[in-house]
């Protein structure tokens, strides 16, 4: 287990922990198979492909791993299944994802992937990157949630895959019952199994909370005002919860129709403004109140700075078994522009983007 604090002198003292940490090692190579996509849109998925990723290091399963043999079905209930979006600009960072999970997890051939596009076709370079992995694509068609999306302070937050996690529990098969979501902009340096067993008690989802943030600034005067709105928390006690990583029991999402209620609230934004964020709020509105809590550790975010200036950002205080780069900076892109932030130099190790040597 990596333990991460808050410290000063940020780029040498995170260099010192990818040498000398035991979880930074790899463990050895994973068998996997390859499951075919979903029936997608031919018309959306032509686009070419420009990226060059190098090869992962293959992984494998640790002696206490069951066994798994090398063609398994994906409702294997001893699978960790996770769900993570495919697009061409968050493309680095989510290769960089899966990576960093691949790494630090035990069993790394228990991990099944399930990967959410929407315009270009992937899974070719998914497969070329990771040849071992187990995963399968599916295809979210944009126009399915199009008409729902209002503007937000930041264009990146409209785009219309920002919100299949809305839709998890309709396109992953009914036999996978939980599901850990999580944002192309993170890495894991912990193993990702720690998070998959979290309990839910009788929540459908569970992510680190935030009561302390000022959680009446996630929705406008105008929403607070209105009795009609403002009462949905009546009876609850809200708090912020970060969307970019959750764990979620999709029998419970499935059987009280959370998509709609998602749904519900977006085309009521569109009418009355009730909010100014993209995805978010909506989760809010639905769940806050009823999250299951996990441990801060498993979602330091906000690395990325704000959403506007994408400013450096520091850790909060504590342990760290997750990265996240939320805000508008992202690590690929600053250490290309030579404006790194000293906190990115601990995503770089996962970055498997160029030429193969």
């Amino acid at each position: 287990m990596l333990w991460i604090m808050r410290f000063s002198g940020f780029f040498s003292a995170a260099l010192m922990m990818i040498v000398l940490s035991p979880s930074f090692q790899s463990f050895p190579p994973a068998e996997a198979i390859r499951s075919s996509p979903t029936t997608p849109n031919p018309t959306a998925l032509t686009s070419p492909n420009p990226f060059s990723f190098r090869i992962s290091p293959p992984f494998h399963n640790a002696e206490e791993c069951a066994a798994q043999r090398h063609q398994i079905s994906l409702c294997d209930p001893s699978l960790v299944h996770v769900a993570i979006t495919l697009d061409v600009e968050y493309l680095r960072g989510s290769i960089a994802a899966v990576h960093s999970i691949l790494q630090h997890s035990k069993c790394p051939e228990s991990i099944f992937f399930h990967f959410l596009v929407s315009e270009t076709n992937l899974e070719t370079l998914v497969r070329s990157t990771f040849p071992e992995l187990k995963f399968k694509v599916y295809y979210f068609d944009p126009e399915i949630v199009r008409g729902l999306i209002s503007t937000s302070v930041r264009q990146a937050l409209e785009q219309p895959l920002n919100y299949a996690r809305n839709y998890l529990a309709d396109l992953l098969e009914p036999c996978v019952k939980r599901v850990i979501y999580l944002d192309s902009d993170l890495v894991l340096v912990d193993d990702i199994y720690k998070l998959w067993s979290t309990s839910l008690g009788l929540r459908t989802i569970g992510a680190p909370e935030y009561c302390h943030a000022n959680f009446t600034k996630y929705f406008t005067d105008g929403f607070w005002s209105e009795g009609r709105f403002s009462k949905t928390f009546v009876g609850r006690k809200p708090c912020y919860f970060n969307t970019g990583v959750m764990v979620i029991d999709l029998v419970k999402w499935r059987r009280f129709g959370f998509t709609k209620r998602i749904e519900r609230w977006m085309e009521i934004q569109k009418s009355n403004r009730i909010y100014e964020l993209g995805s978010l709020p909506p989760f809010l509105l639905v769940f806050a109140g009823d999250v299951a809590p996990i441990e801060h550790r498993w979602n330091q975010h906000g690395l990325g700075g704000d959403n506007v200036r994408g400013s450096c950002r520091e850790l909060h205080p504590g342990p760290v078994s997750l990265l996240h780069w939320s805000g508008s900076g992202k690590p690929w892109l600053r250490l290309d522009s030579k404006r790194a932030c000293p906190l990115d130099a601990l995503w770089a190790p996962y970055d498997l983007y160029g030429h193969t040597q």
